[in-house]
């Protein structure tokens, strides 16, 4: 009977070891410990999008740089591992499987492109890791609705709706064309173009189309022109914008253009020989300049030069800004962090406004994206100059 009792404690004891064991597993949160939070970012380092990639992945880490030397969120630092994507789908999907499945991230943020968010959400949601605020403003960003899918500005979509109202009550616009991209980009526009019309009762006169690498736009404008056009709503990114514009002024045709916020670069803004002048874009924040901005615009863009040698450019401000809220939901979490926490946490954000002047964010249970308005610019003398904003087709 000794035997026994010795035997059924040793069994019982191993029992109770393994159930720790399993306990303390289950509470383990991936890419949480006691002195750290991993936070992962594919985008593109080297490849044609490395304006954006670079200057948003360097803002990311000023702003965690900031919270780290404060002591960090409830004592843990902040660690940003950065894989490179270069803009291409395959490399994207390498990336954040490393990512994912050996650096344990406990969320993706920041992470560039329409093609390579769609390519990797799948595997990434599957896996428990949530997608913040990626630097693309399509649809599927926040579309279909998913607990892990966050999206901070306005879509493409939205943008274009807004502008297309903005410019039928302020400047009188009713024969809307539209050139865009033979691209699911492109066509996002197209789309937006044929609802906002529809929903004005207003014809969508003409349409035409171009790829991506095209440079010679003379047919396109010529067709859009014969089509008597008051307003063309642009479904192009940057050299796409520039050239049918300056197509289309040489060719003596002074129509109105309105763009997005692919075309919300100081590049398009400063294209040689004042190409662009007088060209509308929508965009879903606010480009600061030195010599407009607020002191405490000034002062960061003191540090991010000092910190990585240039100016910010708009891609420093999307990570900037999307970094600032991902840490307010990682302080709101709490001491234990996990995935509902957090996304409980960022749901719970209301009336939040970055530094630079963007739209207010507000976010819920049912609402994972921080808003729908926009800003209307116009290029002037080489810089983009706010019109009026924020706007909104639904208001």
């Amino acid at each position: 009977m000794r035997r026994v009792s010795v035997l059924a404690v040793a069994a019982a004891a191993i029992a109770i070891s393994f159930a720790t064991g399993a306990l303390a597993q289950s509470a383990k949160v991936r890419g949480v410990s006691k002195s750290e939070i991993v936070i992962g970012m594919h985008t593109d380092l080297s490849g044609v999008a490395a304006s954006y990639g670079v200057n948003s992945a360097n803002a990311m880490r000023l702003r965690i740089d900031e919270i780290n030397e404060q002591g960090g969120i409830h004592g843990r630092k902040i660690r940003l591992i950065v894989e490179d994507n270069q803009y291409q789908v395959p490399r994207a999907v390498q990336a954040a499987n490393k990512l994912i499945n050996r650096d344990n991230i406990f969320l993706m943020a920041g992470a560039l492109g329409t093609p390579m968010n769609n390519a990797v959400l799948p595997d990434q949601l599957k896996a428990g890791v949530p997608n913040l605020f990626p630097i693309t403003a399509a649809r599927q960003m926040h579309e279909p609705f998913h607990k892990l899918k966050f999206a901070l500005g306005a879509t493409y979509y939205d943008q274009i709706r807004a502008g297309i109202k903005w410019m039928v009550a302020n400047k009188g616009k009713q024969k809307i064309c539209t050139l865009y991209q033979d691209t699911d980009f492109g066509k996002e526009i197209l789309e937006a173009a044929q609802d906002q019309t529809k929903a004005m009762n207003l014809p969508l006169v003409e349409t035409a189309t171009n790829k991506p690498a095209d440079t010679d736009f003379t047919a396109q404008i010529a067709k859009l022109r014969a089509a008597n056009c008051d307003l063309v709503v642009l479904g192009t990114i940057i050299r796409d914008a520039i050239v049918p514009y300056g197509t289309a002024r040489k060719m003596g045709w002074n129509v109105d253009f309105l763009g997005q916020s692919a075309n919300y670069d100081q590049i398009v803004a400063g294209a040689p020989g004042g190409a662009t002048e007088g060209l509308y874009t929508m965009a879903g924040t606010v480009l600061p300049y030195r010599d407009t901005a607020n002191p405490t615009v000034v002062a960061w863009m003191d540090r991010y030069k000092a910190k990585f040698g240039n100016d910010p450019n708009i891609g420093a401000v999307y990570g900037y800004a999307l970094m600032d809220l991902v840490a307010i939901a990682l302080d709101k979490a709490g001491k234990d962090p996990n995935v509902d926490r957090f996304v409980a946490a960022l749901e719970g954000i209301n009336g939040y406004r970055d530094i630079f002047g963007g739209p207010v964010a507000s976010f819920g249970p049912n609402k994972h994206f921080g808003s729908n308005s926009s800003f209307l610019f116009q290029v002037q003398k080489g810089r983009f100059v706010l019109i009026e904003g924020p706007v909104s087709y639904g208001s």
